[in-house]
């Protein structure tokens, strides 16, 4: 059975008219499955090819770490109703 966790990314968007630092969470298996997915979310909302993504970090965070509400709440599941 796979585990899927939470990782967060930060980086930065270089474009031509365009530049600026990002930093999500975003739930996947493996490292590497996370960047490719920060790679189709950053290219679709701001309009960016990959090469002008600049990913500076990928670490693996607790469930106490983790800011987004969504990604809070899709982690912990029921837990977090019980509180």
């Amino acid at each position: 059975m796979t585990t899927v966790k939470v990782f967060q990314v930060t980086g930065e968007i270089v474009k031509p008219n365009f530049q600026t630092r990002f930093r999500t969470e975003i739930r996947a298996v493996k490292p590497e499955d996370a960047i490719e997915q920060i790679y189709k979310d950053i290219g679709s909302r701001h309009r960016a090819k990959r090469f002008q993504i600049k990913i500076e970090e990928v670490k693996e965070i607790s469930s106490e770490e983790i800011e987004s509400p969504l990604i809070k709440k899709l982690t912990l599941g029921e837990e977090e109703r019980a509180q």
